[in-house]
């Protein structure tokens, strides 16, 4: 049991070395009381919330329930812009932790339950929307999945009616596909994406009406920090349920970011396992409540979250 305890603390020991090499010794000033990870349960893995995968209640609508798309159409959302469904005006969705070049699905098992694949059999275009777009990937069980320029398609278990879009923004990487495979967002055509979340750098800012200039992920998703983390020594606050609602920030190469302060880019190694961004030494998070690219829903909730500047200051935090 000592043997274990002393190679326990020599192997906290060398993990905090490291971050102060990287991170310096500025000591975080708003976040004195920042609880260390080290007590946190195991969170998300980026399929969605609660359970891993998007879904908290175990719902049985659709779990599971592999369908052939049949005969696409498009929807215009409001909020999301034009949405591919299928034949029974489901909305399809798109998962980042996929690939289309080449096609390739990274949901299965209990993923797959919460996401239910939509079957190529059968599938047409849309009309109006290119026929050469659509496609299918072989799944290891052998089905043929929908694809969407080489994107592999999905319904989201917890829609219960057409026109439903509850799957959208889901643990940061489930977004309602668009009739090019793209992202939906408002103001696209579907053969549109210029500007398409997808094409912004890993981390970048954008001019926020009333915020200002924050940070924003890869998806165009506001960033956040938590009052209660601290810098020096790095702690994240953010543990168990609460990183079912704030997300982490996966850590992104120091190359794939633009406006956005260098110092302290440093990837946290989290006690429990996960890895996540910081900025200037700040551990940094999305918010689940956010459904589209430019939704600032998490802005001071609870008087402790905040969108994050260029700089990695909290944005609009009393003093």
């Amino acid at each position: 049991m000592n043997t274990w305890r002393s190679a326990s603390i020599a192997v906290t020991a060398a993990a905090l070395l490291a971050l102060t090499t990287a991170c310096g010794q500025e000591k975080g000033s708003d976040a004195p009381d920042g609880q260390s990870v080290g007590n946190a349960a195991p969170a998300q893995d980026g399929y969605g919330s609660g359970d891993g995968y998007g879904s908290d209640s175990g719902s049985d609508a659709g779990a599971g329930a592999a369908k052939a798309a049949g005969q696409l159409a498009v929807w215009d959302s409001k909020e999301l812009g034009k949405v591919v469904t299928d034949s029974a005006g489901f909305t399809l969705y798109r998962f980042d932790k996929d690939t289309a070049k080449p096609p390739k699905s990274n949901c299965a098992g209990d993923c797959a339950k919460t996401w239910p694949v939509a079957l190529a059999e059968g599938a047409k275009a849309a009309p109006g929307v290119d026929a050469a777009l659509i496609g299918s990937v072989t799944r290891d069980d052998g089905s043929k999945q929908l694809t969407i320029a080489g994107w592999p398609m999905y319904r989201y278990a917890e829609d219960k009616k057409p026109g439903d879009a509850n799957g959208q923004g889901v643990g940061g990487t489930w977004f309602a596909a668009a009739p090019d495979g793209k992202k939906a967002a408002p103001g696209q055509s579907g053969d549109a994406g210029d500007g398409e979340a997808a094409d912004l750098a890993g981390l970048s800012t954008r001019k926020d009406p009333k915020l200002g200039e924050i940070i924003v992920d890869k998806n165009g998703m506001t960033v956040y920090r938590f009052k209660k983390d601290s810098a020096w020594p790095m702690k994240s606050a953010c543990v168990g349920e609460c990183l079912d609602n704030w997300p982490v920030v996966e850590p992104v190469d120091k190359n794939d970011t633009e406006g956005i302060i260098k110092k302290g880019f440093v990837t946290f190694n989290r006690p429990d396992g996960i890895k996540q961004q910081s900025i200037n030494c700040w551990p940094v998070y999305t918010f689940s409540g956010d459904k589209k690219p430019g939704d600032t829903n998490g802005q001071g909730v609870g008087g402790t979250w905040y969108a994050v500047s260029p700089q990695a200051k909290l944005v609009g935090a009393p003093k």
